[in-house]
C-alpha cells in the first residue's frame, strides 16, 4: 500500500509545479465534469464518473466501472500439499456514488481544490476457481467452483483536485477508509468428498486467494457461502473533463 503512494504524490507535485507556472484562465465556472480513473486501467477496469454541482461547493457523483479480465495484476492460486488451484481470473462491476464538500479558500472554480466526502461502494465479480484435491487416501479430485463476490463498503475520504487546463483537471483521492462487508458464494459443478472442505478452508487460512481473506472465511459442504466485514481503503488518480 506504501509504494503506490510514490508514483501518486511525484505526480502531484509535478502537476501542481506545471499548473503554477502555466497560470490559465480559471475564471470560467463549469458545472459538470466527466473523468476516467488512472491506475485502475493496470488490473483492466474502466471506471467512468459524472460529477455536478449541486450547492454551495457540495456535489454529487455517481461512477460505473467494468472490471474486465485482462490486467497486469494477477491473483496466484493455491499451491498446497492436498489443494492446487490454477491462475484466477475475474470479471465484473463496481457502481460508486459519492458526495463531496469543496473548501471554498483552495478553490479556483467550481470542482476544484482540496475536498472532504462519503462514498458508498457496491462491487461484484465472478470467477471459476479449477483446481485438483489429493485427499487423505492419496486419490486425485478435479474440482471446480462458480464464484461470486460482492463487496459493499462505505467511508469518508479526503483528496485534491487540480485544474491543469480550462477544461481538464487531475483528481487526486489521497485516502479513503472505510468498512466493507464481503460476501462469497461457491457452486460446485463437480462431486467432492466431505473432507474436502476442511482441507480448502485450511488452505485458504494458510495461503490467501484474496488480500481481505482472513480466519473468518469458512466454507461448508452443506452452505457453500461465507461472509464477513473488514477494513477497506480507496485511492486513485482520475482525468477530468468540465463543461
Amino acid at each position: 500500500m506504501r509504494n503506490i503512494y510514490i508514483p501518486i504524490l511525484l505526480l502531484f507535485v509535478v502537476t501542481l509545479g506545471y499548473s503554477q507556472k502555466g497560470n490559465p484562465d480559471f475564471n470560467t465556472n463549469y458545472k459538470n465534469e466527466v473523468s476516467l480513473e488512472l491506475p485502475q486501467l493496470i488490473n483492466g477496469v474502466y471506471q467512468l464518473s459524472y460529477e455536478r454541482y449541486i450547492w454551495n461547493n457540495f456535489t454529487a457523483t455517481l461512477g460505473l466501472a467494468y472490471k474486465g479480465k485482462e490486467g497486469l495484476v494477477k491473483i496466484s492460486g493455491l499451491d498446497g500439499n492436498k489443494v492446487k488451484t490454477d491462475e484466477i481470473f475475474y470479471t465484473g462491476y463496481q457502481i460508486v456514488p459519492e458526495v463531496r464538500y469543496y473548501l471554498r479558500q483552495t478553490s479556483k472554480k467550481m470542482l476544484t481544490g482540496f475536498y472532504l466526502g462519503a462514498y458508498f461502494k457496491y462491487s461484484m465479480y465472478k470467477s471459476q476457481v479449477e483446481g485438483t484435491y489429493n485427499n487423505s487416501s492419496n486419490q486425485l479430485y478435479d474440482f471446480e467452483f462458480d464464484t461470486s463476490v460482492s463487496i459493499a463498503s462505505a467511508g469518508l475520504m479526503v483528496g485534491y483536485k487540480l485544474p491543469i487546463s480550462k477544461h481538464f483537471t487531475i483528481d487526486f483521492m489521497i485516502a479513503g477508509p472505510g468498512s466493507g462487508h464481503y460476501k462469497f458464494k461457491f457452486k460446485n459443478e463437480k462431486d467432492l468428498p466431505n473432507e474436502f472442505y476442511d482441507d480448502f478452508n485450511e488452505a485458504l487460512e494458510n495461503y490467501s486467494i484474496l488480500d481481505f481473506i482472513n480466519s473468518d472465511f469458512r466454507l461448508s459442504e452443506v452452505n457453500r457461502r461465507s461472509q464477513f466485514s473488514a477494513f477497506s481503503f480507496r485511492y486513485g488518480i482520475a482525468l477530468g473533463y468540465t463543461f
